[in-house]
C-alpha cells in the first residue's frame, strides 16, 4: 500500500519544489543524547517513502560526520532529494566546548569544498550561511556565496538566525531561496521583522526546532531529565525554575491534542504550517527525528488544521515562556534587533 504524498512548496521565486515539511538531520550524529545509527538510516528512507524531499544538515553537526552519514543516502537518491547543509559555526575537536562564527570569504570558500567532499556530492542544492558575524560585512560573505553558485558548487543560497534587515541587504546581492530560524509555538521572535521581510522578498521560510526540542511535545519537563551530554541542559528554558513555569504552558496544547485525537507534537506542527496562511509566506518545517515512528507522526501534522478558537487558545503562549532560546542570544535575530 502506497503512503500518502506529502503536498510541495518552492522555496523561494526559483527554488526547487519540496514536500512542505522537511527532515532535520542534526540528532543522528550529535547533540540530543545516543543514537541508533540503523535506525536513523532506516528513517531517511521512510523519510522519501512518505514525500520528505528536504533534508537538512551542517558541517558543525558532529564534527562534518552528520555530512558523511546522510551522504550515501543523498547519492543513491540524488534525483529526489533536496540537500540543504550549512556553514559558518566553526568547531574544534580537541575543544568540543569551542564555538567560533567565520563568515568571511577564504572560509567560506574552504567550508564549502569540504562539505561537497563529506557528502559526496558535486552540488549542493541549497547553502545556508548558518550563523551572521556582524564583523564581516554581509555582502562580502553573500558575495562569496554568489561565487559558489557561479561556479556550479551550490544551486540556491540561504541564511540562518538573520534580521528582516539583514535579509534584505543579502537579496540585494544575491537572491536568497530560504531563511532557516527557529519558530514555534514556544519561539516567535522571528515574527518581528523575519518574517515580515521573507514574506516581501518571496523568501521561503524554514523553520528549525518546530517542536521547541521536543519540549512541546512532552517528552521531557526538564533538562536534569536528559543525558549527561545532551545540548538541551546549557538552553536557559528548559532547566530550573524555568522549566517548571513552561510546563505549564503546554495546556493549550495537551487540550487541543486530547480533544481531537491527535498528539501534542501535531498541534504544534499544524500551528507551524498555518504560519504560512498567517503570514502569506511559503513554510517548511524541518523537525528532526531519528526514529520512524515520529517521522510518520510528524509527516501526518503536515495537512491538519487548526481551528479558529484552537489558535486563539494558542496565541499567548509564546509571549508567557520563561527564560531565552540560548544562553547567548547575539547571534540569533533577536539578538540583533
Amino acid at each position: 500500500m502506497s503512503l500518502p504524498t506529502l503536498p510541495t512548496a518552492q522555496l523561494g521565486t526559483d527554488g526547487p519544489a519540496v514536500g512542505v515539511q522537511g527532515l532535520g538531520c542534526m540528532g543522528m550524529s550529535e547533540f540530543y543524547g545516543p543514537t541508533d545509527t540503523a535506525e536513523a538510516l532506516a528513517t531517511l528512507d521512510a523519510a522519501l517513502e512518505r514525500g520528505v524531499t528536504l533534508f537538512d544538515t551542517a558541517d558543525a553537526y558532529g564534527f562534518g560526520r552528520n555530512e558523511e552519514l546522510i551522504g550515501p543516502f543523498v547519492r543513491a537518491n540524488r534525483d529526489r532529494v533536496v540537500i540543504a547543509t550549512k556553514f559558518a559555526i566553526e568547531r574544534r575537536e580537541d575543544d568540543p566546548t569551542h564555538r567560533g562564527i567565520r563568515n568571511d570569504p577564504a572560509y567560506v570558500r574552504a567550508a564549502v569544498d569540504a562539505s561537497l567532499r563529506r557528502l559526496g556530492v558535486d552540488v549542493i542544492d541549497l547553502y545556508y550561511m548558518h550563523r551572521r558575524d556582524p564583523a564581516v560585512p554581509l555582502a562580502e560573505s553573500v558575495g562569496a556565496m554568489a561565487e559558489l553558485v557561479r561556479a556550479g558548487k551550490v544551486r540556491h543560497l540561504g541564511l540562518s538566525e538573520v534580521t528582516g534587515a539583514e535579509l534584505r541587504e543579502a537579496h540585494v546581492v544575491h537572491p536568497i531561496a530560504a531563511l532557516q530560524s527557529e519558530w514555534s509555538v514556544f519561539a516567535r521572535d522571528v515574527e518581528r521583522s523575519a518574517v515580515p521581510a521573507a514574506a516581501e522578498l518571496g523568501v521561503a521560510f524554514v523553520p528549525y526546532s518546530p517542536l521547541g526540542r521536543g519540549f512541546l511535545t512532552g517528552s521531557f519537563a526538564a533538562a536534569e531529565e536528559l543525558a549527561a551530554d545532551d545540548i538541551r541542559r546549557s538552553q536557559p528554558r528548559f532547566s530550573g525554575a524555568n522549566a517548571a513555569a513552561n510546563t505549564g504552558l503546554l495546556d493549550p496544547i495537551r487540550k487541543i491534542a486530547e480533544a481531537r485525537g491527535i498528539t501534542p507534537a501535531q498541534v504544534a506542527l499544524a500551528w507551524v504550517q498555518q504560519r504560512a496562511e498567517v503570514h502569506g509566506l511559503t513554510v517548511v518545517p524541518i523537525p528532526g527525528t531519528r526514529k520512524r515512528t515520529r517521522l510518520a507522526e510528524n509527516t501526518a501534522a503536515a495537512t491538519l488544521r487548526l481551528e479558529a478558537g484552537e489558535l486563539a487558545a494558542l496565541e499567548p503562549v509564546a509571549g508567557l515562556v520563561a527564560g531565552d532560546r540560548y544562553p547567548d542570544m547575539a547571534f540569533t535575530s533577536v539578538g540583533r534587533e
